[in-house]
């Protein structure tokens, strides 16, 4: 985006309004949470008609149709709060008035997704429309009892099960927040925090740059809730680095793509969709961390593997010491960043909403970002160290005051800010509240959009079609049922993001995989985590494809590289269906626990050596098979395959071992 464009007034100032608006909604809930849906769809709208062409191109200045366009969706939204009383007594039943004003919001969201992410989703949310409208005419299995045009767009445009249901509700209250909140943190320095520590901690050892990679890409893409965004901002320092150090390009490429996409499935945030499974599944947030936290693990802990295993087949070794920059050091110049998702993690941990923990470590950040401007004027520590308690007594006052103390302390800061003269420290404020609206932007309204498949499901029944072929299928083969909806995710993920991918998928195949017995979050994680590979499997691999240009390597090489690299974000989701103690579900107990993490571990460390070719020294062919057959024994759950998988296991590796003592022995006889 130029500068021209990102600084334009009207972008500018109103992507401005679209944060201020939501801070006040969530902080002091002056509107019903219906009126908040539509005017944050709204918002939606106008800014990405000033931002984006009609043919999806990025704009140097809005056009007069880009103006009247998101003027007419702002007019259009507000029209929900200024007749709120009349459409609820008339609900179902629409007005002349009604009727347009529904249609032409549908066709503008309809629109503004295809500008914004192509073709992809709107073409999907558009069968699901010409089903609802046509159905009846299809054959028996698939068809309904028809439905009108005025029934469509009245549970589309005017219910809570349309463009303005949960999705959106998630989009308007939680998601906005917590996007809010990383882009706080990335303009007040997140981003080299973790770099710097990242780089510190283990940039000097061997394959140090894409250990880097891992690290700072996994810590901030489960902040910011887009992996392709994190490919875009981390990849830029990242895949250079890898590649000087002699990384090949697709490898650096699909390093930085799975880092970025595995920040998804890493607690606390995973990107926001924690939040919305916690809302659609109606279980406490807590519970989905606590299911997420060892794939997630496991996933990292393959994608490290896979950087550690390359590095040592072809030879590479870290950066010189003296070049590292030493961690503590980072931590020190930047503590204070971390006490806001250290104070996040604590209150969602201890029952507090995500929408009130998500607006606490939002105000905290700002009065840390704000008062560290204050406290670089105060020479003496023994004075600085009594700001900073005066400060956090002030910030104590919210128990008896509420939110409203909190906004008098940032009025109070910000007076003093202009006084010192420190508008470095309130533009910094300012371009977050404008670049987090901007990142709003792409999750906002795909989960508007997504919203039309929800409504046409509510109203025509149409997720029980899919569901009873993949329960018919699941009575002969839960394997085959499992294949089937690994597909339908890959494939419905396939050039739309992760939060509406999700959600097209957790209404559709989850509930199938519930009826035959797969826990209930475990059937969830299993359709997201392949909403997540999907981005990164090829042809369409929207990760890969990102990080494409900067690692100067076909996407498509990329994609194939990825998914190597991100192997249990495959492997995990059917361990833990058949075993799911894996995500710490059901009863059976701290050792079955135990084995089946330890078995993950085994799994996906076989597979990482067959699929690169080394250890502690190269595979050979036979040795390859051989581990990716072990591999693939410890993952399915069926008679004795446990056992031959360890056995297998055992004697390659200990065969491996062996070898590799032997020839050191020779080496220092000789």
């Amino acid at each position: 985006m130029s500068s021209n464009q990102s600084r334009h007034a009207l972008i500018f100032y109103g992507a401005l309004c679209f944060s201020v608006f939501q801070i006040i909604t969530a902080a002091f809930s002056p509107l019903s949470t219906t009126v908040v849906r539509a005017i944050h769809v709204g918002f939606l709208l106008f800014l990405v008609y000033q931002l984006y062409g009609a043919r999806g191109q990025a704009l140097s200045r809005p056009s007069v149709w880009g103006i009247l366009l998101g003027t007419v969706a702002m007019l259009f939204a507000f029209y929900h709060w200024w007749f709120e009383a009349d459409l609820i007594y008339r609900a179902g039943e629409l007005s002349q008035t009604d009727w347009v004003i529904g249609t032409v919001t549908l066709l503008m969201v309809f629109d503004a997704a295809r500008r914004l992410m192509g073709w992809a989703l709107p073409l999907i949310c558009l069968t699901f429309v010409g089903y609802a409208l046509f159905g009846e005419y299809l054959p028996d299995v698939l068809m309904h009892r028809g439905y009108g045009l005025d029934q469509v767009v009245s549970q589309l445009a005017f219910s809570t099960e349309g463009i303005y249901g949960t999705p959106t509700y998630v989009s308007s209250s939680y998601i906005f927040l917590f996007i809010l909140f990383g882009a706080f943190l990335e303009q007040a320095g997140m981003l080299k925090l973790f770099n710097d520590v990242a780089i510190g901690s283990v940039g000097h050892t061997r394959g140090g740059p894409a250990k880097v990679s891992v690290l700072s890409s996994g810590m901030m893409g489960t902040i910011n809730g887009s992996g392709v965004a994190n490919v875009v901002s981390t990849g830029q320092f990242t895949i250079p680095l890898m590649k000087k150090f002699g990384y090949r390009a697709d490898f650096a490429g699909a390093v930085e793509a799975t880092s970025s996409m595995g920040g998804q499935i890493m607690p606390p945030v995973m990107g926001a969709v924690a939040f919305i499974m916690a809302e659609t599944i109606n279980v406490p947030y807590v519970d989905i961390t606590k299911a997420a936290l060892v794939p997630a693990i496991l996933y990292f802990f393959t994608v490290f593997l896979m950087v550690h295993l390359e590095a040592g087949r072809a030879g590479l070794n870290g950066l010189p010491k003296s070049e590292c920059p030493n961690p503590l050091q980072a931590l020190k110049a930047r503590w204070y960043l971390l006490l806001p998702l250290v104070a996040l993690v604590v209150m969602l941990f201890s029952g507090f909403t995500p929408l009130f923990a998500g607006m606490m470590g939002l105000a905290l950040t700002v009065v840390l970002i704000m008062g560290n401007g204050l406290a670089r004027h105060i020479s003496a520590r023994g004075l600085r160290y009594g700001f900073w308690v005066i400060l956090g007594l002030a910030c104590a006052t919210f128990n008896h005051y509420g939110i409203t103390a909190i906004f008098v302390i940032v009025a109070v800061l910000t007076v003093l800010l202009l006084a010192k003269r420190e508008q470095n420290i309130l533009s910094t404020v300012v371009n977050a509240l404008y670049q987090g609206a901007l990142h709003a932007l792409p999750v906002g309204v795909a989960c508007a959009l997504v919203g039309v498949i929800i409504g046409v499901i509510s109203l025509t029944g149409a997720a029980t079609i899919v569901a009873g072929f993949i329960i018919q299928l699941g009575e002969h083969s839960l394997l085959l049922s499992l294949a089937l909806t690994m597909l339908t995710c890959l494939v419905l993920g396939m050039g739309i993001p992760t939060i509406p991918n999700y959600i097209i998928t957790s209404s559709i195949a989850a509930p199938a995989l519930l009826e035959l017995g797969v826990p209930l979050i475990v059937s969830h994680m299993f359709v997201f985590y392949f909403g997540i590979m999907a981005d990164l499997t090829p042809p369409v691999a929207l990760a890969a494809f990102a990080a494409s240009p900067i690692a100067k390597a076909s996407g498509l090489r990329i994609g194939v590289r990825s998914l190597q690299i991100a192997i249990a974000g495959f492997v995990v989701p059917y361990m833990a269906v058949y075993s799911p103690a894996l995500m710490l579900q059901g009863d059976a107990g701290l050792a079955a626990t135990v084995f089946v993490i330890f078995k993950a571990l085994l799994a996906v460390s076989l597979w990482g050596m067959g699929a690169i070719g080394y250890w502690l020294k190269p595979f050979s062919l036979a040795e390859r098979l051989l581990a990716i057959a072990a591999a693939a024994l410890l993952v399915f759950s069926l008679p004795m395959t446990d056992e031959l998988g360890l056995l297998l296991a055992a004697l390659i590796l200990a065969r491996h071992w062996w070898q590799q003592r032997r020839q050191l022995q020779l080496n220092t006889a000789s």
